[in-house]
């Protein structure tokens, strides 16, 4: 059963930047596509930056420029770097398994204005 285990969440200013790192067991990680996502209390959960197998993204409007997402297969593990954080980007962020249809434990990412 693939399990998700993500860290580098944590409290930066305006401005700052942070790297989310999801760490998958399993042999399944390098065929599936992943993705990033985030939710505030009361709000849906919504899709940040999506990778697939084959590396292509695509990335909410909102994080465009500012975000980026890569994989590691060997390593079985996908990153959300994140620049320029802004107080609205302030949120619970999830890594998705999207082929084990399985979601990581959550990171809390608190922006500072």
């Amino acid at each position: 059963q693939v399990q998700l285990v993500e860290s580098g969440g944590g409290l930066v200013q305006a401005g700052g930047s942070l790297r989310l790192s999801c760490a998958a067991s399993g042999s399944i990680f390098s065929i599936s596509a992943m993705g990033w996502f985030r939710q505030v209390t009361g709000e849906q959960r919504d899709l940040v930056a999506y990778i697939s197998s084959d590396e292509t993204t695509t990335y909410k409007d909102s994080v465009k420029g500012r975000f980026t997402i890569s994989r590691d297969n060997a390593k079985n593990t996908v990153y959300l770097q994140m620049n320029n954080l802004k107080p609205e980007d302030a949120a619970v962020y999830y890594c998705y398994h999207y082929v084990a249809g399985r979601w990581g434990q959550g990171t809390q990412v608190t922006v500072s204005s």
